[in-house]
């Protein structure tokens, strides 16, 4: 049996002091990162790693979750009463307009980053 062909079949190595491997393990705890190979491939391509800390991107995932499983239930609902609710379907346009307001928040603190 052969091994699978790799996407990335060329291997770089260089050496470094103790005092510089902690010096990277710093900054990739700085950033989050706990793939050396993944870290140092950016750094060498980009020359930069960004960390995005938005607390609204996590707000967003469980708005989009709790979205989900509402309409989830909603479906279920439906498909057993063969009845759609005026309520239900406001709440649903409720979510979603949260949903888009966190979307436009998160495009426009991208766009002064960038």
């Amino acid at each position: 049996m052969t091994a699978p062909k790799r996407k990335r079949d060329v291997q770089l190595n260089f050496r470094v002091t103790a005092k510089e491997l902690e010096q990277i393990e710093e900054k990739m705890g700085h950033l989050g990162i706990f793939n050396r190979e993944a870290y140092l491939r950016k750094m060498a391509l980009d020359g930069y790693a960004v960390k995005l800390d938005l607390p609204e991107l996590k707000e967003l995932l469980s708005l989009l979750r709790r979205s989900s499983n509402n309409l989830n239930q909603l479906v279920r609902r439906v498909n057993s009463t063969s009845r759609v609710y005026q309520e239900d379907l406001a709440d649903l346009s409720r979510r979603q307009e949260e949903i888009w307001e966190g979307v436009h928040t998160i495009l426009t603190q991208l766009a002064n980053i960038l």
